[in-house]
C-alpha cells in the first residue's frame, strides 16, 4: 500500500493535491477585512470592556467607525478580534440561542453554559480558521444571573474555542502586546491599581491604552476627543450594562492626564 503524499496545511494546496489546479485558483487570496485591538479589565465598580473603531485589510484602512464591542444580552459582553463577518455572526447566534433558552425555559442561561456556547462557535468555524479566512480571537465578559452574588468574569478565547479566565485583564489583536504589558505594569506597580479606579478613572485608562497601543501599531485606530475619535466602551457592573458615550469620554480623558 503506497504512503500518503504530505500536503501542505493550507486550503489551496489541498485542491492542487486533489488535481483541480486547473481551476487557476489565486495562489493569495484577497486582503480579508479585519478588526483589530480589544480588552477588558477589572475596575472598583465591576469590568470595562473596550476597543478601537478602527477595521482594516491588509495595509488599507476600511474604516474607524467600527463598533467592536456586542451587547450579548443584559449581563453578558463580546469584545471580537478577527475577521468581522464572522464574529458578527457568531455574536447573532448566541444573543438568539441565549434569548431562545431564557424564553422557553422560563430562566436565564448560566454564565458557564454561554462560556461553552462561544466556544462551540469558534470549534464549529475551524475549517475557515485553517484556511486563514475566518480567524476570530474574542473576548467574552459576563455575570452569571444564576448566582447574581458573584462578580463579573473576563475570558480570552483561542481561534480554535479553547477558552481561558482572566482574573484581571485580557487583551487580543493586533495592539493587544501593548495594551497587556502596560496593565501588567500598572497590576504590579502602578498606584492605584486598575481594580481600585472608579469609573471615571477607569474609562481615561482605556482611552489611554488605545491611543499608546495606537502610536505602536498601525492596525489600532486611534483615540483623541479634540479630533472625534473616540473608543467603543462598555462597562459591565452588577446593575447591568452601560455604555459609554463621547460626551463621557471626553470629560475623562482630559489630553491624555488622570
Amino acid at each position: 500500500m503506497s504512503t500518503p503524499s504530505r500536503i501542505a496545511g493550507d486550503f489551496l494546496s489541498l485542491l492542487e493535491s486533489r488535481q483541480m489546479a486547473s481551476l487557476n485558483l489565486p495562489r493569495e487570496l484577497p486582503s480579508q477585512t479585519e478588526a483589530t485591538t480589544v480588552f477588558a479589565f477589572r475596575f472598583a465598580d465591576g469590568v470595562l470592556v473596550a476597543g478601537d473603531r478602527r477595521a482594516t485589510a491588509g495595509n488599507i484602512i476600511v474604516t474607524d467607525s467600527v463598533e467592536k464591542i456586542i451587547e450579548i444580552d443584559s449581563t453578558a459582553v463580546l469584545a471580537i478580534a478577527g475577521v468581522p463577518a464572522m464574529a458578527f455572526e457568531m455574536a447573532r447566534v448566541l444573543q438568539t440561542s441565549f434569548e431562545y433558552y431564557r424564553r422557553s425555559q422560563l430562566q436565564p442561561l448560566s454564565l458557564a453554559a454561554k462560556v461553552r456556547a462561544l466556544a462551540k462557535l469558534l470549534r464549529d468555524n475551524l475549517s475557515m480558521t485553517l484556511q486563514g479566512v475566518g480567524i476570530v480571537a474574542p473576548i467574552f465578559a459576563g455575570l452569571d444571573p444564576t448566582r447574581p452574588d458573584e462578580a463579573a468574569k473576563i475570558y480570552f478565547y483561542d481561534p480554535l474555542g479553547a477558552q481561558f479566565q482572566h482574573l484581571e485583564f485580557a487583551a487580543s489583536g493586533s495592539g493587544s502586546s501593548t495594551v497587556k504589558s502596560v496593565l501588567t505594569h500598572q497590576l504590579r506597580f502602578g498606584s492605584p491599581k486598575p481594580a481600585e479606579l472608579d469609573r471615571k478613572a477607569a474609562v481615561a485608562l482605556a482611552l489611554e491604552l488605545l491611543a499608546t497601543a495606537s502610536s505602536l501599531d498601525s492596525a489600532t485606530g486611534g483615540v483623541d476627543p479634540q479630533r472625534g475619535l473616540f473608543a467603543d466602551i462598555r462597562v459591565l457592573a452588577v446593575d447591568g450594562i452601560v455604555r459609554i458615550g463621547e460626551d463621557e469620554q471626553s470629560n475623562a480623558f482630559k489630553g491624555g492626564k488622570r
